[in-house]
């Protein structure tokens, strides 16, 4: 049997919870039903004798597990999500059925299937009744149901498992999204052979970033003073730059506008992004240097950052020109790429948000690092990328755990799509929800080896952009994103990534998932 058949024997198990009444009947039953709920965010040896033991008591045994919009016990939980959790149950042959809770306790469904029994772990009897434990009681009580609380020698936790050594399923999570959105790899591939000749208006600021290799000479004995022996300065073009360079080498059609000063710098940026086939129409301001920021690099290791910039706010002349190229440039999609560098402020965004033709896909992403900044200025967009930093400091909120965060982002933002970018833990994805898809879902991240972290949030916000516009599919968009940002990990440099590197991380994840 293939692995395909043998997944689809096991989804079988998995119901709805009228499809589940249906197949257990009503009482009296001519054959008993027990129920196990609980999260099952990873499956161990205290859950398997949990569900054992509840399987010897009666003739169907059925696991109800919480939806992953109702668990908020921490930051980055569940760790895996609910199809998957779910899945993971079917394939036990003491499970006969599954069904996914939507409902913050398991007190509706008891109600509402009247199991025989309902089985409780023997942790929340232990030390007396847990009041919320007692409501459950009291539900399968009133209908003439039975609680029974499995024995207690085994007990362990899902939490402390993946605190103490987080297991990686970012490929059975991929699996699992992939198949609850009905995709396959191939409509991966078939999303990436869409992006070219997208029209794609990049305004931002440009930042020109710097790698000075210094060998280490020594210490002074007077002053806590490194002395260095300088080797070699690479510049990249950097910023809103590279957001440009990442769209056009994905195979869009892409104009620039940018702010740059009267200086060596600017010509070094005009003349990449021309060799990169980029149209860059910049406002030149001689009174502002070209941002630059240099970090100084010993035996692998950032010793110094230096930065020279200007962020004043632009000049009116500035603002004007870029009002111009927004409104008379035919674009497919505006991405408005904020690093604070003077483009945009709550003055401007709005100016130049007016400006952006109607049928135009509209996208934000506000790099803010250690400067004053703010995701929400761009209201009513159809993507925006913060990390999570950057949306802590949005809703001034450092306390929530990210799923209620992203979700109270999403809501005041006034988004489609918000991908929230969780460094080395992938992204969490909001989007409106309909009948037939969930409201969120998490994509992990697919690097093997990190070489150089910056610039991968450039790169999944261009094959983002672009993934979102030619197919209109969250999850496309969110998967291919990352994929690109997993590629641009593991370089060094903010070096734009080619379709076909990505496409080589689809295949590599294709065969991976086929055990070849």
């Amino acid at each position: 049997m293939s692995t395909d058949a043998i997944h689809d024997d096991f989804r079988r198990k998995i119901k709805t919870r009228d499809q589940l009444r249906e197949a257990i009947g009503t009482l009296p039953r001519a054959r008993k039903v027990i129920l196990c709920h609980g999260t099952f965010d990873l499956v161990h040896p205290g859950h398997i004798r949990h569900l054992m033991y509840a399987k010897s008591k009666a003739d169907l045994l059925v696991a109800s597990l919480t939806s992953d919009a109702h668990i908020n016990k921490a930051s980055f939980r569940p760790f895996v999500p609910q199809d998957l959790r779910a899945m993971n149950l079917a394939a036990l042959e003491c499970v006969d059925y599954v069904i996914i809770d939507d409902n913050a306790t398991p007190i509706e469904n008891l109600k509402f299937l009247q199991p025989d029994f309902f089985a409780k772990g023997y942790e929340y009897s232990a030390e007396g009744i847990h009041p919320k434990t007692r409501e459950e009681m009291a539900a399968i009580e009133s209908y003439g149901g039975q609680v029974l609380f499995t024995p207690g020698d085994l007990v362990l936790s899902s939490s402390a498992i993946i605190e103490a050594t987080p297991p990686n399923l970012a490929m059975e999570k991929l699996l699992a999204l992939l198949h609850s959105e009905g995709l396959e790899f191939n409509d991966l591939r078939t999303a990436l052979a869409k992006l070219r000749g997208i029209k794609v208006h990049v305004v931002g600021d440009t930042i020109v970033d710097s790698y000075t290799y210094c060998s280490l000479i020594g210490g002074t004995a007077k002053t806590p003073t490194f002395s260095v022996k300088y080797e070699r300065q690479v510049d990249f073009s950097g910023g809103a730059a590279v957001v440009a360079m990442h769209l056009k080498k994905a195979g869009a059609d892409v104009l620039f506008s940018t702010v740059l000063g009267d200086d060596p710098l600017k010509d070094f940026v005009l003349n990449e992004l021309e060799a990169a086939g980029v149209e860059c129409q910049p406002f030149i301001d001689p009174s502002r240097p070209t941002t630059q920021k240099n970090a100084f690099i010993t035996n692998g290791y950032r010793m110094l950052k230096v930065d020279k910039l200007d962020n004043r706010p632009i000049s009116e002349a500035a603002i004007e020109l870029l009002k111009r190229q927004l409104s008379t440039w035919p674009a497919d999609a505006v991405v408005f790429s904020d690093f604070r560098h003077g483009i945009f402020n709550k003055l401007t965004i709005p100016t130049l948000s007016s400006a952006i033709p109607a049928n135009a896909m509209r996208v934000a992403d506000s790099q803010v690092s250690n400067r004053w900044g703010n995701i929400l200025e761009f209201q009513n967009f159809d993507l925006i990328t913060p990390n999570e930093r950057e949306a802590r400091f949005s809703l001034g909120d450092q306390d929530s755990t990210i799923r209620p965060l992203a979700l109270d982002l999403y809501k005041k933002a006034g988004c489609k799509l918000l991908i929230l970018k969780l460094g080395e833990r992938g992204l969490l994805a909001y989007r409106a929800p309909n009948p037939e898809v969930r409201s969120f879902f998490t994509v992990d991240t697919f690097t093997d080896k990190v070489v150089d972290a910056v610039g991968a949030g450039d790169a999944l916000l261009s094959y983002s952009t672009l993934t979102y516009r030619a197919t209109q599919s969250t999850v496309l968009a969110s998967i291919l994103g990352a994929l690109a940002a997993a590629v641009a990990c593991e370089r060094d440099g903010n070096v734009p990534v080619a379709p076909e590197d990505v496409l080589k991380k689809i295949n590599s994840l294709e065969k991976r998932s086929r055990f070849e």
